[in-house]
């Protein structure tokens, strides 16, 4: 097969050739986001789910609906080392920017600009990693206290007023969204919190691992009231065959029922595998009907690619003492596996393994679905350890 014509497309966050399974979520996106903009009562929409799902395709998907329709939009991933100050300021200022040269909203627009030079000015020095600057005088008293949790609130209603201004709203679209400091997602709830009792068109879409849903509970107790949680997982089997069959239909490409049936058992329907198979199986078949041959033809090479891409980059960001860890819980088949169970594996205690499993979680490598639960947060990643670390020498 031409390689060249090949339609699908494994990758961080790239759109796949066929959006299935996914109608529904979307649909809840965009009613909150018509919401906002007619300044209707709506929830914020969290993506929560495993690596590979397809959440950073949602958001992107979301954000060119938002653009479509007129409304600004930030788009940003946190990462483990930026604040959130540092992660919004830049996009609210080209925001509020562009909302400067529409007439109606000149004056509020300015004034929420000169609220984000106080909100810079007056937090850099607690997160130095503020970098954005305007050439405005701050407002006296508008987002200057210094205290995150008072500025990002009147911050964001300045925004939002310049917004409503101009019959448009602002989202703000977070990946990654676990990496956020539990203090900062505090501040974040308390300014959405806000902005919703006054009606201002601001809202946000988010994504993140599992552990994201704990962390916004622990921030503010009333998180799960103000966030639409929208658990994001493995495609259903007809909407993972859709994936792999449309795809190649619309190139005069089949498949034989056989051949669907084994891409289905190898990527399990996550999102990212499915592409991953689809491009090795393409590029391995010799012609239309594409066979289980050419499935188990291209098998290899997938999970390979995997293992060297997909896999190794997070497990390149361990240390040793974490690869045991994982390996421990690799040993015990995909999971999720109880504490005790790893500890014993390991013939370590469970306190003494707390702070381990502490950073591995921050790390985003596991998370907790239940009290005393450990799970990994990518797919699969119990089979790629016993292929890293085989044998018993990872013991020692």
């Amino acid at each position: 097969m031409d390689p060249i014509l090949n339609p699908y497309s494994p990758g961080a966050g790239m759109p796949p050739p066929e959006l299935a399974g996914r109608q529904d979520l979307m649909d809840r996106i965009r009613i909150a986001l018509e919401r906002a903009r007619m300044r209707r009562p709506a929830k914020s929409v969290l993506a929560v789910g495993l690596r590979g799902v397809g959440k950073t395709v949602l958001l992107l998907k979301s954000s060119e609906y938002a653009e479509s329709k007129g409304m600004l939009v930030t788009r940003v991933e946190a990462p483990e080392s930026r604040s959130l100050p540092a992660l919004l300021g830049p996009g609210l200022r080209v925001a509020m920017i562009r909302l400067e040269k529409k007439s109606r909203a000149r004056e509020l627009a300015r004034r929420a600009l000169r609220g984000l030079a106080g909100f810079a000015g007056a937090l850099k020095v607690k997160y130095q990693d503020i970098e954005f600057g305007l050439d405005l005088d701050p407002e006296p008293g508008l987002a200057d206290n210094g205290d995150l949790e008072l500025d990002l609130q009147a911050l964001l209603e300045a925004v939002g007023e310049a917004c409503a201004s101009a019959d448009t709203g602002l989202v703000m679209f977070v990946d990654e969204l676990q990496y956020v400091a539990e203090d900062e997602l505090a501040a974040l709830i308390v300014a959405l919190h806000r902005t919703a009792q006054r009606s201002l068109p601001v809202t946000l879409v988010g994504a993140g691992l599992p552990q994201l849903r704990g962390r916004m509970g622990r921030a503010k107790s009333y998180a799960e009231r103000l966030f639409d949680f929208s658990e994001v997982g493995p495609l259903s089997r007809d909407a993972a065959a859709t994936a792999i069959v449309k795809p190649a239909r619309d190139l005069g490409v089949d498949f034989h029922d056989e051949a669907v049936s084994m891409i289905l058992r190898e990527t399990e329907g996550y999102a990212y595998f499915l592409q991953e198979w689809g491009k090795h199986v393409w590029d391995a078949a010799e012609g239309s009907p594409i066979t289980s041959r050419d499935v188990r033809a291209a098998s290899a090479a997938a999970l390979a690619t995997l293992d060297e891409g997909f896999f190794m980059v997070r497990f390149d960001r361990l240390t040793q003492s974490e690869r045991r860890y994982l390996r421990a819980m690799a040993e015990l088949g995909p999971g999720p596996h109880r504490s005790g169970q790893v500890a014993a594996e390991l013939g370590r205690t469970v306190t003494s393994l707390g702070p381990m499993r502490g950073q591995l979680i921050s790390k985003g490598m596991i998370w907790s679905p239940g009290h005393g639960d450990t799970a990994f947060t990518v797919p699969r990643f119990d089979g790629f350890m016993r292929r890293i670390l085989p044998g018993s020498d990872w013991r020692s």
